[in-house]
């Protein structure tokens, strides 16, 4: 049986649904699927997606001068190779470790303290909506330093950007209001990019404008791009797998008793939740020439071939019982979970893996450890029915748990 003669489509309702269903499937069946709306190929084993992903010379990121350039209002980081990528790659990745992160993740603290406040009380809160994504935000906003009383605006903003490097199909209306969202961020960022130039702090803007490749501080536009590219990858992980992270471990109640007990265990559940249910979902690229894959499909030069990093990273071929979630699984490796040498594949690999890893640990371990032990007793809202939503990045619509209430000191 193939896939096309089913009827099978990547693009259909029943996948956007419940994709997991499909990925065995797909990886058995029809490892190299191919979608003809799109003229598009997917592949589901976990040994193509890593070959994909880390020969960056026969599998080029060309595609994003489509997909993501028009909205980054410039080239990205994952378009840029040789000495540009490691120049511009290591101004970007300084602004996330060392001293610097340091003080992001006392930023962190405080806005996760403030956000989770209000709902401490009345012992319901909605993850996702009330918590995760405002925290994401604003804890961009704080490593920019954007002002946060304009949280919303500029979450507004990104939601277009996300939307246009995330969507399969865009109607031209989709595209147009994307686009002009796009240029109204660009627009807010000019000046303060010019106010940056002029009056340097210790903020990621600024250590860009100051920054110089080849001995020539890169222009506004390189800027501008740059600082999407940082707010799209520091806020998409971010909230929804936290999100997914407390879902999983209220499924498995044993192993949220005992990542209770013992805190140490809480890389090695925010690991296995980015493998078993990895935000982004698909990574795209070009074939620089014919390429031969599993069953000995050949995907001419020139075509756009999507990495299902969900389904990779299910692959039995890579991981014992891929479809359990489990905090002790062997082939996990917790210590490298965050870095280009991960097993998972949740933040892509090689060259181009993601710049903003090393923040989003930060961000959710800490986070993490903050929450669990506020959120007693910690369960599902009586009523609530969960739902995923995505097929590029894919989180849950909501998460509405209720917790036994913190009185206030």
């Amino acid at each position: 049986m193939t896939l096309s003669r089913s009827g099978f489509s990547i693009l259909s309702e029943d996948f956007a649904a419940a994709p997991y269903r499909f990925f065995a499937w797909l990886r058995e069946q029809a490892p190299v699927h191919y979608e003809p709306e799109i003229d598009s190929y997917f592949l589901s084993r976990y040994q193509d997606v890593k070959r994909v992903l880390t020969d960056h010379e026969a599998f080029t990121t060309e595609t994003l001068q489509v997909r993501a350039e028009p909205v980054m209002r410039g080239p990205v980081l994952a378009q840029m190779t040789g000495a540009e990528h490691t120049a511009k790659r290591k101004i970007v990745v300084r602004g996330f470790t060392g001293q610097a992160l340091q003080e992001q993740i006392r930023a962190i603290h405080t806005n996760a303290a403030e956000l989770m406040a209000p709902f401490l009380a009345r012992g319901r809160m909605d993850l996702v909506n009330d918590f995760g994504k405002p925290f994401a935000v604003n804890v961009t906003l704080d490593v920019l330093g954007l002002d946060k009383k304009d949280w919303r605006q500029v979450a507004a903003w990104h939601s277009g950007v996300a939307e246009f490097i995330t969507s399969i199909t865009l109607t031209p209306e989709r595209r147009r209001h994307c686009l002009d969202h796009a240029e109204q961020l660009e627009a807010y960022l000019a000046p303060v990019i010019q106010r940056r130039r002029r009056h340097p702090g210790e903020d990621l803007i600024s250590r860009l404008c100051t920054a110089e490749f080849d001995g020539i501080a890169m222009s506004d536009r390189e800027v501008t791009a740059l600082v999407i590219n940082v707010l799209a990858a520091s806020t998409e992980p971010a909230d929804k797998t936290l999100a997914l992270l407390f879902k999983h471990l209220i499924d498995h109640p044993e192993q949220l008793a005992e990542v209770r007990r013992d805190p140490e265990l809480l890389p090695a559940a925010i690991a296995e939740t980015l493998r078993y249910t990895p935000p982004v979902q698909l990574i795209p690229r070009q074939t620089e020439q014919d390429a031969e894959f599993a069953g000995g499909t050949t995907v001419p030069a020139g075509a756009t071939v999507f990495c299902m990093i969900g389904a990779a990273n299910r692959d039995p071929e890579a991981f014992t019982d891929p479809d359990a979630f489990d905090i002790h699984r062997p082939d996990l490796g917790t210590a490298r979970s965050f870095t280009a040498a991960a097993q998972h594949l949740a933040f892509g690999t090689g060259l181009h893996q993601c710049v903003g890893a090393a923040f989003a640990r930060a961000e959710i371990e800490t986070v993490a450890a903050m929450l669990l032990p506020l959120l007693g007793q910690v369960r599902y809202t009586p009523g609530f029915h969960y739902r995923e939503t995505g097929l590029y990045t894919r989180g849950p619509a909501a998460l509405s748990l209720d917790f036994t209430p913190v009185r206030p000191c």
